[in-house]
């Protein structure tokens, strides 16, 4: 149910609704990464989530920015999306017992998060673009350009990891019966 109303009017005020999602997006992120750090048994795994940690808590600055640039604070709505991402992954940790497997699980949620966060920043560099908001657009591109980045350093993990969980033996049990 839905108590207050944003009164997206036009395509500011949506861009202005979209960026203070992205912000509570971050801020979520960047308090969940400490976690997925600390969960990850493979070294190059977390070492891209402290890479990605860094970045993010520059993607919030840069974010807040651009909101106190058009409205004078860096407020926030409730990124509904990013809640129920986190959600799911941290259900999965919990589930997956052997280390490598939940790397695995860290890798899919990691780049579902990645995959939302492409999406929405490519929407929001095209709405300034629109709005004639260059310096914006310019800034919204450069995070894009680093989540496509993340994607790409996780999509490059996951390949080494996702084999060598293939090869555990609940795995091994079944392609031998």
């Amino acid at each position: 149910m839905k108590l207050f109303s944003a009164h997206i009017e036009d395509l500011r005020s949506l861009y202005i609704s979209n960026l203070k999602k992205a912000l509570d997006m971050e801020q979520k992120i960047a308090k969940s990464l400490p976690e997925l750090i600390e969960s990850a048994s493979d070294p190059e795994l977390a070492n891209a989530f402290r890479l990605h940690l860094d970045e993010t808590q520059g993607h919030v600055s840069t974010v807040e920015s651009i909101l106190r640039n058009h409205i004078g604070e860096a407020a926030t709505e409730t990124c509904k999306v990013i809640n129920g991402l986190s959600t799911e992954a941290s259900d999965t940790i919990k589930d997956a017992t052997d280390p490598t497997i939940r790397d695995i699980a860290l890798i899919g949620a990691a780049q579902q998060v990645e995959h939302h966060e492409i999406a929405v920043y490519g929407t929001l560099r095209r709405w300034a673009e629109i709005l004639g908001h260059d310096e914006d657009a310019a800034l919204l591109e450069s995070i894009e350009a680093e989540e496509e980045n993340a994607d790409a350093v996780l999509t490059e993990i996951a390949g080494r990891v996702n084999l060598e969980g293939a090869d555990t033996p609940a795995v091994r049990s079944r392609s031998v019966a």
